[in-house]
């Protein structure tokens, strides 16, 4: 048996190795501790920068373009004038179609030729009877007549005094560059209605190539029976100066009987433009129908596109 004195100093000595241990234990944890602390220190910080949510503004601002925006409107104003009057020399054939989108839905076509009669007066004749599958809405002959006299140069020379321009920036369309414009009239007439909606002109010929909106007046609704209110209008080059409108398409909604929204597409598409036939008159020029009505094809009058 051990005695008590060797005891006592083998106590001390684990006590003191003991002891040791846990000092350098924690020495050691406070080392980590301090290089820890180091670690995520890195010192004194700039404060951070103030946030900030930019916002895309409702009105455009673009950067001015290339040339006066002045200068734009009345070249483009100019060709108007010019490519109405080279739109009323030509005969073309015109489609129109009118699809339901629901389900079931139906569609109504026609095609004919639009031309111009030695009075002046622009008329389309049916070259086949309409075809009509619609399952919701219906769609006659004078609806025809509405659509077909649709104004396609409502912004000559003459009228854009009438309205208001503010310039939106430049877009490519194709293998065009083009300026836009956002249009609105100055005032709305109760016997005139006014286009507002958008125009992209060309660069180069300072011609408008497509435009989109409605048209206007003091009177509600868009003047017809028919629900389509916006148009899309693109136009082709002709001869390689005139930009002629031949592709319109507007998508809208029909009341149902039970009040639902029924979607609806319209689509103008105009075809085989050929200069018309003239004759000489004792006023100048006249000129001819391409054919005589017979038959059972009929020829709808279209009124005056300013109208």
């Amino acid at each position: 048996m051990m005695e008590p004195s060797k005891v006592r100093r083998t106590f001390c000595l684990l006590t003191r190795g003991r002891a040791s241990r846990l000092t350098l234990i924690g020495m050691v944890a406070m080392l980590f501790a301090a290089t820890a602390v180091r670690a995520q220190d890195p010192g004194p910080q700039a404060p951070p920068p103030t946030f900030k949510v930019e916002r895309i503004p409702a009105e455009p601002h673009p950067g001015p373009p290339p040339i006066p925006v002045e200068e734009i409107i009345q070249k483009f104003a100019a060709n108007e004038d010019v490519m109405k009057k080279a739109y009323e020399s030509y005969d073309f054939t015109q489609s129109i179609r009118l699809d339901e989108l629901s389900d079931p839905g139906g569609k109504f076509s026609v095609t004919g030729e639009v031309y111009t009669k030695p009075d002046g007066l622009r008329y389309m004749r049916m070259t086949k009877p309409a075809e009509s599958s619609l399952k919701l809405m219906h769609f006659s002959l004078e609806d025809v007549r509405v659509i077909a006299s649709m104004p396609e140069f409502p912004l000559t020379a003459e009228e854009i005094e009438n309205y208001s321009f503010k310039y939106a920036g430049q877009e490519k369309l194709d293998q065009l560059n083009t300026y836009i414009f956002q249009v609105k009239p100055k005032t709305l007439s109760r016997k005139k209605r006014y286009f507002e909606g958008v125009i992209w002109i060309d660069d180069h010929d300072f011609a408008i190539v497509k435009s989109y909106g409605k048209f206007v007046s003091e009177l509600e609704g868009n003047g017809t029976a028919l629900p389509f209110t916006m148009f899309e209008t693109y136009r082709e080059n002709f001869q390689s100066k005139y930009w002629l409108p031949t592709y319109t398409r507007s998508d809208d909604y029909f009341k149902s009987e039970g009040n639902e929204d029924m979607p609806l597409r319209l689509i103008v598409h105009s075809t085989d433009f050929k200069v018309r036939a003239a004759t000489a008159g004792a006023g100048g020029t006249a000129t001819a129908p391409p054919a005589t009505d017979s038959g059972s094809s009929a020829s709808v009058p279209l009124p005056s596109p300013q109208r």
